[in-house]
């Protein structure tokens, strides 16, 4: 084996370890936990939202932090863990996340023609 293929082989091996000992593994480890961390805000956000309105509402900001957590956990998926089952979850939910947005969108410039 090529010597500068032997870091790509070592963090391969540790792909399914909670912390790996490679740089890159734990870098991609940190941003796995951020991108739970960014789709898990959007629960906050509808929460805070909702009680503000004194009513279950579902504001933008929760389909935009969706759609980012769902890509970056997408990213982290296909790249880190190689794991199909996460994939295609979260791509299966970024077409909700992204129909959402598409439709606030069109109701927007239904309401305000001239905003567009």
């Amino acid at each position: 084996m090529d010597v500068w293929l032997l870091p790509l082989a070592y963090d391969t091996a540790q792909h399914g370890a909670w912390w790996p000992d490679s740089i890159l593994g734990r870098t991609w480890i940190m941003f796995g936990f951020g991108a739970q961390a960014v789709f898990a805000a959007r629960f906050l956000v509808q929460w805070l939202a909702s009680e503000r309105a004194g009513k279950s509402i579902v504001p933008i900001a929760f389909w935009y932090l969706s759609m980012a957590g769902g890509i970056m956990l997408l990213a982290y998926a296909v790249f880190w863990k190689q794991d199909a089952v996460t994939a295609l979850g979260q791509s299966t939910g970024m077409v909700v996340y992204f129909r959402n947005l598409v439709l606030i969108k069109k109701e927007r410039e239904r309401e305000n023609p001239l905003a567009s």
